[in-house]
């Protein structure tokens, strides 16, 4: 299913709507060129659940947690990741195969380490600060 996200509320908004419907042990991929709107994606995931957190993209850091009332949401960016031993290292596997909501940005940079039921969501910038979204 493809939605336009006309401003960043819409995409938070989104997210949001996601959060409602997932269970622990969701893994979701989100995919699309920097500046598409993940980030603000995962804010609205997070904030639906836990609204006093605060989400940072964590391409420095590799995996920000947020505990929210429901699970916790490990969310990670693998764009600065130089292999999957690098994951390993860290328990990726235990991350998506836990309690928790795994949400990946550019996590098909490494497709070896998700699980079979990992769903991709993908972001395209439709101009004017609209973004496409695709969604399984």
């Amino acid at each position: 299913m493809k939605i336009f996200a006309a401003s960043v509320e819409a995409t938070r908004a989104l997210g949001a709507r996601l959060a409602a419907a997932s269970k622990a042990s969701d893994v979701y991929v989100l995919e699309g060129e920097l500046g598409a709107g993940k980030t603000e994606f995962v804010r609205g995931f997070v904030a639906s659940i836990a609204p006093l957190a605060v989400v940072k993209s964590p391409s420095f850091s590799i995996l920000n947690m947020y505990e929210t009332s429901r699970y916790p949401v490990y969310h990670f960016d693998f764009y600065r990741v130089r292999n999957a031993a690098e994951l390993g290292e860290i328990g990726f596997d235990d991350y998506a195969s836990g309690e928790g909501v795994c949400l990946i940005e550019w996590g098909t940079l490494f497709p070896e380490v998700l699980p079979p039921e990992t769903k991709i969501i993908r972001f395209h910038d439709a101009g004017a600060g609209s973004r496409e979204i695709e969604i399984p």
